[in-house]
């Protein structure tokens, strides 16, 4: 099941972020000052990437999207992303022992 939110800016370039998963990614999006527009959740499968492309592309011109784990489960949204012309950067999965040393936030 996809869920999405969605607030309308007038900005017209968007950015992407995938937290990948499984089962689901989980998607933000944010305009070009860095204000949150909107988040939804997608099936990994091809149908749901195609989904999180349109969904990014509602309300203006996607510049970039960084995707976790392209090398594991963000392989085939990268993938996807890539023949769509979108410029895709790998964002690195926080170190496991810091995280649960120092705390998430």
């Amino acid at each position: 099941m996809t869920t999405m939110t969605h607030q309308p800016l007038d900005a017209r370039r968007v950015f992407g972020g995938v937290d990948t998963h499984k089962d689901v990614h989980v998607a933000g999006a944010l305009d070009e000052l860095g204000r949150l527009w909107g988040t939804g959740s997608f099936p990994t499968t091809a149908g749901g990437y195609r989904q999180l492309w349109r969904w990014l592309r509602t309300d203006g011109d996607v510049v970039a999207v960084g995707v976790e784990g392209t090398g594991s489960w963000g392989a085939g949204l990268a993938r996807c992303l890539t023949a769509q012309g979108v410029d895709v950067r790998e964002v690195m999965r926080p170190n496991r022992q810091h995280r649960r040393r120092d705390g998430k936030s």
